[in-house]
């Protein structure tokens, strides 16, 4: 017979906690921009805040492919990797020799691959660095996942950080820097320099560069798009985001990606089976055919002509900001126009009631809420007509 020991003493009730939420969930504030979507459907606005992408158009050849895989029966569970030729394709797009096999995994999107990332990285109470301002998401996956970020600011006008600055938010709990080239919403593009002295730092503190690239095919002026992954001192010690939500203008459809070295992808891949397991099957056959079908110096080029409008409509308002280097968005300073007394929500709302167009308040986007008080930004991933309308109003308003 097993002899079961008697159990020791417990408590006949749980310790009184004021709420049945969560500590971690109840500090959460929520996206921002959650509020500026419905804010703009409900006023008929001409949205300039949220990113959903309007251009480029998403390929037809797409559409037709994800509605012949339907028909096809392609209705079941894909291996949690990914589609292999999905997978196959980015690999071959990323031009370095990626093994699609052992280290690209698809991911719902890029939040979920945010998500992986981070919790196959950082323990609670681990550091993580990471620049102020920065897309908002960035600092709430961190406190989420039970990590403490160290900011390090960027300094307008052109974004740039100090190295001295970066190098003392590294200490021996910093276990990763989240980056994001290019960068939402500074439209800045990390230079070959930058990474070289983000690698030292890295390898001196054993770090994880963690890297949004979303935004990889869209860069202007002459600026290129460097992969942490093809930097040779980040090679083996990265993790990189990317989608195909802005690229293809498929944002609903949730196809996101990782890749990195085995070791780590085997981590991200049994983190990803417990999260979410996979995204959507037929989507990602569809992907698979056709996501080759798009054009990316032509999409380039239209982004292009997009955010010199974008540019031209808003400098003629008064406000300024730096050359968008890549991305989709203009980060603009109001104070020319408020003269400092009125801050971005406030200037958000009246410019949205006085033309009918909305464009994100730019505080949210710093960790000091105060610094961002005179800045915006605004998406310019729209079709013409859409920046011409907003040009329209603005001027009548």
């Amino acid at each position: 017979m097993v002899h079961t020991p008697a159990p020791a003493s417990v408590p006949t009730s749980a310790p009184a906690r004021e709420t049945p939420v969560s500590a971690r969930a109840a500090a959460l504030a929520g996206n921002s921009l959650t509020g500026l979507f419905t804010l703009a459907r409900a006023r008929g606005a001409v949205d300039l805040a949220v990113g959903t992408p309007g251009c480029p158009r998403t390929p037809h050849a797409l559409v037709e492919e994800a509605a012949r895989a339907l028909r096809a029966g392609r209705n079941q569970y894909e291996h949690p990797a990914g589609d292999p030729g999905l997978r196959q394709w980015i690999a071959e797009t990323a031009g370095d020799g990626a093994d699609p096999d052992r280290e690209i995994t698809i991911t719902a999107g890029a939040t979920e691959a945010l998500y992986v990332a981070l919790l196959s990285t950082l323990d609670p109470g681990d550091e993580v660095v990471l620049f102020s301002p920065g897309y908002e998401q960035f600092a709430a996956a961190v406190a989420l996942v039970g990590a403490r970020p160290r900011f390090v600011p960027l300094h307008a006008p052109d974004w740039r950080h100090d190295p001295a600055e970066l190098a003392a938010a590294f200490t021996p709990r910093t276990r990763a820097v989240l980056l994001n080239t290019p960068a939402n919403p500074t439209g800045r593009v990390l230079t070959a320099g930058e990474l070289r002295d983000i690698a030292g730092l890295c390898a001196r503190w054993n770090t994880t560069a963690i890297c949004d690239e979303v935004y990889r095919g869209f860069v202007f002026d002459g600026h290129e798009h460097l992969s942490v992954a093809r930097v040779p001192e980040l090679a083996g010690r990265s993790i990189v985001i990317g989608s195909l939500s802005k690229s293809h203008a498929v944002s609903g459809w949730r196809l996101g990606f990782l890749r990195s070295d085995p070791e780590r992808t085997t981590a991200l891949r049994r983190v990803h089976e417990l999260t979410t397991n996979g995204t959507a099957a037929p989507l990602q056959a569809a992907a698979a055919r056709a996501a080759g079908s798009a054009d990316p110096e032509e999409i380039r080029r239209e982004m292009g002509r997009r955010r010199d409008l974008a540019q031209h409509i808003f400098s003629g308002l008064g406000m300024k900001s730096a050359p968008v280097e890549g991305g989709c968005f203009l980060f603009a300073d109001i104070s020319p126009l408020t003269g400092g007394r009125e801050d971005c929500t406030a200037f958000v709302r009246r410019l949205l009631d006085r033309s009918g167009v909305l464009l994100a308040p730019g505080a949210p986007f710093f960790a000091d809420l105060a610094q961002g008080r005179n800045w915006v930004r605004i998406a310019f991933n729209r079709p013409e007509e859409t920046l011409r309308e907003a040009e329209h109003r603005l001027a009548a308003g």
